[in-house]
């Protein structure tokens, strides 16, 4: 599996964690991300993406609720909010990441983690705050 593959997987599962949390626990990422993997690449990498997710959590919030028409964030499934997050702050904010890389990748982990449906949903939503980040 490629690395940031892999760092995007561990930092949904922490992400998810933190959502089920309600954000409690951000302090037990290192151990979290040290136990995972032995990669200085992939655990500095996920570390990006759950620094950044929390980080811009209200803007990317609001980005994913404005194009996700009669969903509420809260009703959505807690993987597919924060698939939807990830994929959301590599689009707006990693600009080492292509926007298509960003959005293939939230469909994979959500089509593996969630359910059969997740990935056509994911790409929808993914798909319009590209287009709007773009205009």
């Amino acid at each position: 599996m490629r690395k940031r593959t892999l760092a995007r997987e561990l930092a949904l599962q922490f992400l998810y964690m933190l959502d089920l949390r309600q954000g409690e626990g951000t302090e037990l990422f290192e151990e979290f991300v040290q136990e995972a993997t032995k990669s200085k690449e992939v655990a500095d990498y996920a570390r990006r993406l759950v620094e950044g997710v929390r980080a811009e959590l209200p803007e990317l919030d609001r980005r994913i609720s404005e194009v996700a028409k009669n969903w509420q964030l809260g009703r959505m499934a807690v993987v597919d909010r924060n698939v939807l997050r990830l994929g959301a702050y590599e689009i707006l904010r990693c600009e080492d990441i292509p926007p298509k890389v960003a959005i293939n990748e939230a469909i994979d982990l959500g089509k593996k983690y969630s359910t059969e449906h997740s990935g056509a949903f994911i790409n929808g939503i993914l798909d319009k705050i590209r287009a709007e980040a773009r205009a």
